[in-house]
Formats: C-alpha cells, structure tokens, sequence
C-alpha cells in the first residue's frame, strides 16, 4: 500500500496526473550516471546517494515551508535536544560534521529568536555550551513530530517487511564499513 505525497502545489515539485508530487527537477539522479556494466557495488552507492538527496530535499522543502527553517537549523536543535545540559560549541561541530563557522553562525541565528542560550561552561570559562531555552525545546518539538511524520509518510510505498529488511542490510553494510575503515 503507497502512501501519496501531499498533492499542494508549489516550485520545487511537480503534481503528477496522479496527484502524487514528485520531487523537484533539480535532483540530480545519479545513477543516470552510470550503466548497465557497471559494478553493482556502484550501482548500490548512487540509488543510496540519489534515496538521500531526494528525501533531504523534500524534508529542506517542507522545514522551509512549514516552519521557515533550514535542516541544518533543525538538525542542531535535534542535537541539542538530545542534551539537555548543553553542548560545547566544538562538540556540535563535531556531532553535525561541519565548521565551527557553520555551527557559530547558526546559534546566533538561533540565538537572536530566543531559540538557544549560549553559557560558560563550568568546568571550563573559556568554553562555551549551548542548550535549547523553553520556547526552543516546544519549536523544536513540533518541527521534530512534523519531521518524523513527513519521513514516515516518504516511506510509506515500502511495507515493513521490506522497511525492516532494508535496513538489515544497511546495518550490515554499515558495520562491513566501520570494521574495513577503521584499520
């Protein structure tokens, strides 16, 4: 059983005869790449990268839309979320896999709303934390249960039998991954 993306129409999507949008034009597939002799492992590589791109551009689609915010915003707050207490500013760095830069310039975004507060943390006056004030944990709160709902729903032409084998697989291709890498 599929589960129809929402037919709203707007630039980044285009409405089928079917009423099911589908992804912006400006999605590269990636495996148009490539070829039928080519290797699988390849092959694999590009649907996992061309899957990505296209939910993530759906879910920037939708945040910008429905909350007038970026992934990387809620990607930050979804950290800090997750710690309560706060985190240094080089931890979030870390934990998004981006600049210091990027991190600096989107707590002061978040900042300036009253989303974040910035404290000194104890152990260390020159190290700063930053935690979620109370009117950032309830906008993040809605923005996460939207988020969640929106992944469900671009899942949803899949059964959960064959959710559950997939990500089986991920997560043996996943740990194949970090054992061969990590020597």
């Amino acid at each position: 059983m599929t589960s129809p993306l929402p037919s709203r129409k707007h630039a980044a999507a285009k409405v089928t005869r079917k009423g099911v949008e589908k992804p912006a034009e400006n999605v590269v597939d990636m495996e148009m790449s490539t070829g039928a002799d080519s290797h699988m492992g390849l092959r694999l590589w590009l649907r996992l990268l061309t899957t990505t791109n296209l939910v993530q551009t759906e879910l920037r689609r939708r945040l910008r839309t429905e909350f007038d915010t970026t992934l990387p915003r809620f990607d930050l707050m979804a950290q800090l979320e997750r710690h309560p207490e706060g985190l240094r500013m080089t931890e979030l760095s870390r934990r998004l896999m981006v600049t210091g830069g990027n991190v600096t310039g989107i707590t002061d975004q978040l900042e300036k709303e009253g989303l974040v507060v910035r404290d000194t943390a104890p152990e260390d006056r020159r190290s700063t934390a930053v935690r979620l004030t109370p009117e950032g944990r309830a906008a993040f709160d809605k923005m996460a249960a939207a988020h969640e709902q929106w992944v469900v729903e671009m899942f949803g032409g899949l059964s959960l039998d064959e959710k559950a084998k997939m990500h089986d697989r991920l997560g043996k291709l996943k740990q194949h991954l970090r054992n061969s890498l990590e020597d």
